[in-house]
């Protein structure tokens, strides 16, 4: 593969060290900020760290808290986040946060250290098989054992991360090829013969698309975080107002058509609202794009399937196409690509969907939104999370970069945030990783310095990765944390309290810190909110003070559930609502 907007080839006479190699090459691919730990096998990378200037070294206070901030940075962004670790524990606390970018498909370089090349296999001391561990949940790994390959070796992981369907991608470098010396030609074209992502959709596929959404009765449109990586919210916006159709979009999805308009049904799946899943599951033709069919999305696929709907599916990844739910007309290519052919094949063409037949779909639509899916207690004397969500969102203006670890606090955020705007929400979605929105928010500050960076946590994920507030604090980072603190696991909670009698085994968390307190430890704001009245004043509050870390730690109804629901095993129809419980 060549790449022609590649950096220009660099030649130096003179023979440098493997360590300044690794360096130059990330300076030619313009890196802003490696995020990483040093240890032993790192150590001479870290060495040229300290003598550069082109790029800014954030050090995290665990392995994974890098590989979170530079996974939150390359989702704000678009651009591949870098992490640089050492060999052994370094790799195994990477992990973690390398199968969180690899099952959500964001574009990162990994720099691991490893043992010197004769002691590999030799079980030397903070030795792992890296490429071993790595292997089923990278993109692509590579053990870099001669310094001669080691420049074309990382400008082919920023290719591999960053074209096709995007991923992380791990460059392991033993210790005796950071010291080995080497004139430094950074590559401006890299051939690789096996790897030849699909830009150009088939133009036969894309007019045959065309033909089935314009005869849609009952069309719908689903948008998964595909539209979001590949940059293409804009052409999604476009065609979706040019139609007509009513508008999905997935978890991951969500900001790639705006959540405000008239025509989005609200986010679809386990989760999702009931007139999202209902058009879903009785659309007659289906526009999949970027999306992959997730179990959190359509349920059971027996149950998705009794319905006789035709599906057309845009994906930059053939492997996702058929996988877990067969499609009629599959078009392989980059997202925004297919869509501008898409967009202008029927800027050519005369026909358009019936109107009168979209009427009677959208009176459908308007009956099952009528049933207010999302509604909840707003006279409560407790603070009621959705409501912290909402007064979130109407303090930043919607405007805020929102990341949220995982559990109920993401699913109300997902629900009750509203983003208009792509690369705004940052979540963990497939992976599901605890602990992932406080070094996340760190990545998207650093990107956005002067963005409102909110993390919406809970008070048992909070706890996973919490020492990076050290981090906040060394780097001047002004995330607003909001805690929505119900003193339980909340889904575990609630899946205990739907489908297993009422027994809490282990969800109740029964020696939390105080959180203020902790908070002003590591040098930051803590606040605790235990009225509804309270809300507004303390969010505002935070907001303001715009050069410093806020910990808000808010005191939630205990027994605050998400609906709908649909449980696991059913189908995406088959949905628990407040009201039937």
């Amino acid at each position: 593969m060549k790449l022609s907007d590649a950096p220009h080839t660099q030649n130096t006479a003179a023979e440098i060290s493997g360590a300044e190699i690794v360096i130059r090459s990330l300076h030619e691919e313009g890196v802003e900020f490696v995020f990483g730990y040093p240890g032993g096998a790192v150590l001479n990378i870290y060495d040229e760290i300290f003598k550069q200037d082109k790029f800014k070294h954030v050090l995290v206070r665990h392995e994974q808290g890098a590989l979170h901030a530079a996974d939150g940075y390359a989702r704000a962004t678009g651009r591949a986040g870098v992490a640089l670790v050492t060999s052994g524990p370094g790799v195994t606390n990477a992990v973690t946060g390398i199968a969180t970018a690899y099952m959500d498909s964001i574009p990162m370089v990994v720099i691991t250290g490893q043992v010197p090349t004769h002691a590999i296999g030799q079980d030397a001391f903070q030795e792992c098989d890296t490429v071993g561990i790595t292997r089923p949940c990278v993109k692509h790994n590579f053990l870099v054992k001669d310094v001669a390959d080691l420049a074309t070796t990382i400008r082919k992981a920023f290719i591999v991360a960053q074209t096709g369907r995007p991923g992380p991608v791990v460059v392991d470098i033993p210790k005796d090829v950071t010291q080995a010396k080497h004139v430094f030609a950074y590559p401006k074209d890299v051939e690789m013969r096996s790897y030849r992502p699909a830009v150009k959709g088939h133009a036969g596929q894309i007019k045959k698309a065309l033909g089935m959404l314009v005869e849609a009765k009952r069309p719908m449109v689903y948008v998964g975080g595909g539209a979001v990586l590949g940059n293409a919210s804009a052409q999604v916006t476009e065609l979706v107002r040019m139609l007509g159709f009513p508008c999905t979009n997935t978890l991951m999805g969500l900001g790639a058509y705006p959540s405000s308009d008239k025509q989005f049904v609200g986010m679809l799946g386990m989760h999702g609202t009931y007139e999202a899943n209902m058009a879903m599951q009785n659309c007659d033709v289906l526009l999949a794009i970027g999306a992959r069919f997730d179990d959190r999305v359509i349920g059971n696929p027996e149950h998705f399937y009794q319905s006789g709907r035709r599906i057309v599916h845009i994906d930059v990844d053939p492997s996702s196409i058929s996988k877990r739910v067969k499609v009629d007309v599959p078009i392989v290519g980059d997202v925004k690509e297919v869509l501008t052919e898409l967009l202008a094949l029927l800027g050519e063409e005369k026909a358009r969907p019936d109107p009168a037949g979209l009427k009677v779909w959208w009176k459908q639509i308007d009956e099952w939104r009528a049933k207010d899916c999302l509604k909840y207690n707003r006279k409560s004397e407790l603070i009621k999370p959705q409501y912290v969500i909402e007064t979130l969102h109407k303090i930043t203006g919607g405007d805020a970069f929102v990341t949220s670890d995982v559990g109920q606090h993401q699913m109300w955020a997902a629900q009750f945030y509203g983003f208009d705007k792509p690369r705004r929400w940052i979540n963990s979605g497939g992976l599901g990783t605890m602990g992932f929105g406080l070094p996340a928010a760190m990545g998207v500050q650093l990107a956005h310095p002067d963005a409102t960076v909110a993390c919406i946590t809970g008070e048992a994920s909070i706890q996973m990765c919490i020492q990076e507030l050290s981090t906040c604090k060394q780097y001047h980072m002004p995330i607003k944390v909001v805690n929505l603190n119900n003193r339980y696991m909340g889904m575990v909670r609630q899946w205990q309290e739907f489908f297993y009698g009422n027994r809490y085994a282990e969800s109740y968390m029964d020696a939390l810190p105080d959180f203020v307190k902790l908070a002003e430890a590591y040098g930051h704001v803590g606040m605790r909110i235990e009225k509804p009245a309270d809300v507004e004043g303390a969010l505002r509050e935070a907001v303001k003070l715009k050069e410093r870390l806020v910990f808000l730690d808010f005191i939630t109804d205990q027994t605050e559930n998400v609906f709908p629901m649909v449980p696991g095993g059913k189908g995406i129809s088959e949905m628990i609502l407040s009201e039937e419980l």
